[in-house]
């Protein structure tokens, strides 16, 4: 399974009044890790969006499992669940700068939408994407 990492420092504006990062941070760093993804394999969602294709949230889910604070330097763990055919998922973990303790945990669902706003299958582009997914793991 391809698994990318990137990292994010939180910043002051992403806490709350008692210095924990708001909940609401962690699906931004979701997509943070997912966006990251694409552009590592080559396919920024401004290229996917050019060739017709949309990729909104149908589904989100976040565990949290412990607090982020300011100035934490986190690593954003991304990784696409090859198993879904209708759409795409991403299965995304957040840990602490040295990746020992785990801060959240959750996933994303993506419907493909095609230019009118109609759901499509996947377009054989990401569906390749998928497949060679599977041959380098």
């Amino acid at each position: 399974m391809l698994i990318y990492r990137t990292t994010y420092r939180v910043i002051y504006g992403d806490t709350d009044n008692m210095g924990v990062v708001y909940y609401a941070n962690y699906l931004r760093w979701f997509e943070i890790g997912r966006t990251e993804m694409f552009r590592s394999l080559g396919f920024a969602y401004k290229k996917i969006e050019a060739k017709g294709i949309f990729l909104p949230v149908s589904e989100a889910y976040c565990k949290f499992i412990s607090s982020a604070q300011y100035d934490d330097l986190l690593i954003i763990e991304t990784s696409l669940d090859k198993g879904v055919k209708g759409g795409m998922k991403f299965d995304y973990r957040i840990f602490n700068e040295d990746g020992k303790r785990i801060i959240a945990k959750g996933y994303t669902k993506h419907a493909c939408l095609n230019q009118s706003g109609r759901v499509v299958r996947p377009p054989e582009f990401l569906t390749k994407l998928v497949e060679n997914l599977n041959k380098d793991n």
